[in-house]
């Protein structure tokens, strides 16, 4: 490996045979423009580690995780008519980012859309759950359901806002998933902290001013080619590669000798290693062919309408398993979102529940009886909800003031639900929520004072540290 004479070192190193420059760099980067805290919880821990699943576009609350029997009875009629018409008082909305159009100018003529469809209660709890969802409600006594968040984003750019706090119009900022990543040490050597699974589209980066070793790892569920540098380039073997890989750590060596006090050279080898071990490591876990067929059809993986998010999710467990902090998976293609259902919702929703919700379940049941979901941290969420309102003839629109998320395992209690809306749905009234109190319940039972991870020069807002939801908390 000769390196060209008018070649820097990074640039040489970067076209190296060893096929995974650009990740090994990012962390070079990162390393040198941040200082990382020692990965040491601040306080006890109830929890190890996050499955973040993440529906894109918008998900009904009304017809998910808070049905509102009310929208039947009031159906057909304009929201002015019913006893709910100070939904549009400007009081409602002072701090909120959105534009409201009121009904006096024509615009707003929506008038109520019924649930699209039934409901029932789910196990000893009792929770009502809709029966589009009757795999999750099977789970209902494991899960903590959140029927009060709110958000200030009208438009998609709420997935953004959900994950960083920030919203769409406001300078970037690190996600929650980086800041975990940026707090934590590594549970894995060969594995990744951050994992990404699915598609994104308003904001394909994580770490932002952490830089970029705290941005998620994007893999594909292919045992073949999961990562863009899965293979080594020019057809090297193992053994070359690795000779390729050793000599690269003996310049870095001779490098920190040179400049002792340089913290980033140490980074840069382990940058490096992790690279060229997770070209082994990551395709043996997605090798599903080492579970049980009772797994696999736990997942759904036999049947075509759950095979793609149950092959993500059953992933998820056998990264979790083996030491990655946060799994971050994407349901819902497209720009905004397949869940983004303005027409045709109850089609589009009963496809896409219909896609994830056994995978779910089985997720959660698997984690389960392996005693790992007392120490994971699922949670299903989704940038915001849909109006009460039809939209068109037979779809609804966003909706930020009310909305549903839940959680389960990882230090929470189980069958109970926290907060409400109001009777249509439209409201966040009893224990509201903005989206970063998720991040402050999760970082909390991480053992994370995100305080304390502050980096100077960069200012975080009140709001960016959220409100712990105690009364959702074993």
């Amino acid at each position: 490996m000769t390196p060209h004479p008018f070649l820097s070192r990074r640039q040489c190193l970067t076209q190296s045979a060893l096929g995974f420059g650009a990740l090994a760099l990012g962390g070079m980067v990162a390393a040198e423009e941040t200082e990382k805290p020692d990965g040491r919880p601040h306080f006890q821990p109830k929890a190890k580690r996050v499955i973040w699943l993440f529906m894109r576009g918008g998900v009904s609350h009304m017809e998910s995780f808070d049905p509102k029997p009310a929208l039947n009875q009031y159906a057909g009629k304009s929201i002015r008519d019913t006893p709910h018409a100070n939904v549009f008082d400007a009081d409602n909305f002072k701090d909120l980012r959105v534009v409201v159009v009121d009904d006096a100018n024509g615009k707003d003529r929506k008038t109520i859309f019924p649930l699209q469809t039934g409901f029932k209660k789910y196990g000893e709890s009792g929770i009502e759950i809709s029966d589009w969802f009757p795999h999750i409600g099977s789970c209902a006594d494991d899960i903590a359901f959140i029927r009060s968040m709110w958000t200030t984003d009208n438009n998609h750019g709420a997935q953004v806002q959900f994950h960083s706090g920030r919203h769409m119009l406001d300078p970037r900022v690190p996600t929650l998933g980086a800041w975990i990543n940026y707090g934590l040490g590594s549970l894995s050597d060969d594995l990744p902290q951050f994992i990404n699974i699915g598609p994104r589209f308003f904001d394909k980066r994580d770490g932002h001013y952490l830089g970029p070793a705290y941005d998620a790892v994007n893999l594909k569920i292919d045992p073949q080619r999961p990562l863009a540098y899965a293979a080594p380039h020019g057809g090297l073997d193992a053994e070359q590669q690795r000779r390729n890989l050793d000599f690269t750590n003996q310049l870095n060596r001779l490098a920190i000798e040179q400049f002792p006090g340089d913290p980033a050279l140490e980074a840069r080898i382990k940058s490096y290693e992790l690279a060229f071990r997770m070209q082994t490591a990551v395709p043996e876990v997605l090798d599903f062919q080492q579970e049980s067929q009772e797994i696999r059809t736990l997942y759904g993986l036999d049947q075509p309408e759950t095979r793609t998010f149950g092959q993500q999710l059953l992933a998820a467990r056998r990264f979790s398993e083996r030491g990655v902090r946060f799994i971050q998976i994407m349901h819902g293609d497209g720009a905004a979102g397949a869940w983004d259902n303005h027409s045709g919702l109850r089609k589009g929703h009963a496809r896409l529940s219909q896609q994830v919700d056994l995978p779910t379940a089985g997720l959660l049941q698997d984690l389960k009886q392996r005693g790992l979901l007392e120490d994971t941290l699922v949670v299903f969420a989704t940038e915001f909800g849909r109006t009460p309102g039809s939209q068109g003839a037979d779809g609804r629109d966003h909706h930020p003031f009310g909305f549903s998320v839940w959680m389960a395992g990882g230090g929470l209690k189980g069958g109970i639900v926290h907060g409400a809306t109001d009777e249509l749905g439209f409201h966040a009234v009893e224990n509201p929520h903005y989206v970063t109190d998720v991040h402050a319940t999760i970082n909390h039972l991480l053992g994370i004072d995100p305080r304390r991870l502050e980096v100077p020069g960069y200012k975080r807002l009140d709001k960016d540290f959220g409100h712990i939801m105690h009364d959702i908390i074993a």
